[in-house]
């Protein structure tokens, strides 16, 4: 190299050093956590290097300094490699350190090579908590065959699950899928059940579009998402109103029904919103976590049983409700066919009890939950709530207040379902207690459940019975099978199904 250049270089050396160090501030490359850096890092140190070497370029022809014109070039080439290999070292080592130990780590495959796994793989090769190993990933899209997403080869479509599975001796397999429809999602979950592995989905869409996307929100692959519907959204912006400003009393609050009304009903803005139940500390933790979400709503909390008809004409004559929703009851059908006496005492005499109080004091609506077991009943709890439904039918010809009753069939996740008990009892390692071969259910979510009776309640006119479109009904059989399938285990392998009869009253 000729010495004048080395003079040119040397000379201006302490400018360009000053001038390179505020680019790099002013570009936030003193700012990022390497560890976490991407794209947007890269993009700043390319531009700074840029920059850089522009103003060394227009500092050395102001001055006249004599330099080869492709020394701008290759400094700038080299001042942006060395800058990005310095600062990407740490993620280049913990990279080469975590791949030492795969053999500690769960093979995994994610369906679906959209955003979301882009967003998933980023997570999984950068953290050191996440002990996954991600081996291939599955998505039907014809370009996408063959191609390669941050390093890990899309190797099928769907019908390819179970082959790739065994090829890359898969443990879990990830449904990376946040926008399609409950029906998709069921039939890939069919697919995925052929094998031995562990699901795990991510929520939905719109977490996605929010950015909340992440291995953190990986759920297991439950139930709900082989009933094969998506669920029922309804606008109950415009049926709402009616709610608003109004005093609503829920009874049997605490329970699973009577809890998801208070939590819809309190984003309607009601005048005040009063709890009842006989259970204080289910009743308790409802007003603890409405007291948090809405913490300007006037809640009233109140320890009462529908038997006690003095009790309740003395909170609804205080109160003055204009909307009541009457969801205390029991529902356990079993138990009820053991204490008949007390189904009659409270679901009979606690509802008159109610509707008594509401036709006196002037409450506008009353909305009675009930059952699909109403229907013909064949137990002590059905025909309870029938003789319930049949009282409310009476007295609103008789009132000025609205009486309606709803009914549906059995709801997911609330008290008594029998999901719970299945993963329980797979959990301890079985057996699965199912009572026939041949009984089927309706199902719902409870929120879903809700909605459709906050519907039925600004629909309606007085002496009608809801019934609520719950679907096509499941075999309870097939659910427990589900269920163990989506845990990894094989029915009547791993865990054994038994049949212990139909109960009392079923």
């Amino acid at each position: 190299i000729d010495p004048i250049y080395i003079n040119t270089v040397l000379t201006f050396l302490p400018v360009n050093i000053i001038m390179t160090l505020l680019i790099f501030y002013i570009f936030r490359l003193y700012h990022s956590l390497w560890n976490f850096a991407g794209y947007t890092e890269v993009k700043n140190i390319f531009f700074a290097c840029v920059l850089s070497s522009f103003l060394q370029m227009l500092g050395l022809e102001i001055l006249n300094y004599p330099i080869p014109r492709s020394f701008y070039f290759l400094y700038g080439v080299c001042l942006f490699l060395l800058t990005t290999l310095c600062r990407f070292s740490y993620r280049l080592i913990r990279d080469i350190r975590k791949k030492k130990n795969t053999s500690e780590l769960t093979n995994a495959m994610i369906v679906g090579g959209g955003e979301a796994t882009n967003i998933i793989l980023e997570e999984i090769k950068f953290s050191n908590r996440i002990g996954l190993i991600v081996k291939c990933i599955i998505d039907d899209a014809p370009s996408k065959q063959g191609r390669f997403i941050q390093g890990i080869k899309v190797a099928g479509t769907r019908k390819d699950i179970p082959e790739m599975a065994k090829r890359y001796n898969i443990d879990e397999i990830i449904i990376s899928m946040p926008s399609v429809s409950k029906k998709q999602i069921r039939e890939i979950v069919n697919i995925c059940k052929q094998t031995k592995c562990r699901l795990k989905t991510l929520p939905g869409l719109y977490q996605l579009v929010n950015g909340e996307v992440s291995i953190n929100r990986l759920r297991n692959v439950d139930i709900e998402d082989l009933l094969g519907r998506d669920p029922i959204k309804l606008d109950l912006e415009s049926i709402m109103n009616y709610v608003n400003d109004k005093v609503v009393l829920v009874t049997g609050a605490g329970g699973s029904i009577g809890s998801e009304l208070c939590r819809q009903i309190a984003t309607y803005r009601p005048r005040q919103l009063v709890l009842l139940d006989i259970y204080e500390n289910s009743l308790y933790d409802v007003q603890q976590e409405l007291k948090k979400r809405f913490p300007f709503l006037d809640v009233v909390v109140l320890i009462a049983s529908i038997r006690n008809a003095g009790r309740i004409n003395q909170i609804f004559e205080t109160y003055r409700p204009d909307i009541v929703y009457h969801a205390a009851a029991h529902k356990h059908v079993p138990l009820m066919e053991d204490s008949p006496n007390e189904a009659i005492k409270n679901n009979v005499f606690g509802t008159l009890n109610t509707v008594l109080a509401a036709d006196q004091y002037g409450v506008k609506r009353f909305v009675m939950i009930s059952t699909d077991k109403a229907v013909n009943p064949t137990n002590i709890m059905g025909a309870s709530k029938r003789m319930c439904e049949m009282i409310i039918r009476i007295y609103n010809e008789r009132s000025k207040t609205e009486f309606v009753a709803v009914r549906f069939g059995n709801v997911l996740g609330s008290n008594g379902s029998v999901i719970p008990l299945f993963k329980k009892q797979i959990t301890e390692g079985g057996p699965v207690t199912v009572t026939h071969p041949e009984v089927v259910r309706y199902f719902m979510t409870i929120p879903e459940a809700v909605s459709l009776v906050l519907q039925a309640g600004s629909y309606a006119k007085g002496g009608e019975i809801f019934v609520l479109d719950m679907g096509e009904p499941v075999k309870i059989l097939d659910l427990a099978k589900n269920l163990i399938e989506l845990s990894g285990y094989k029915p009547n392998e791993d865990i054994m199904i038994e049949f212990t009869g139909l109960r009392p009253g079923e």
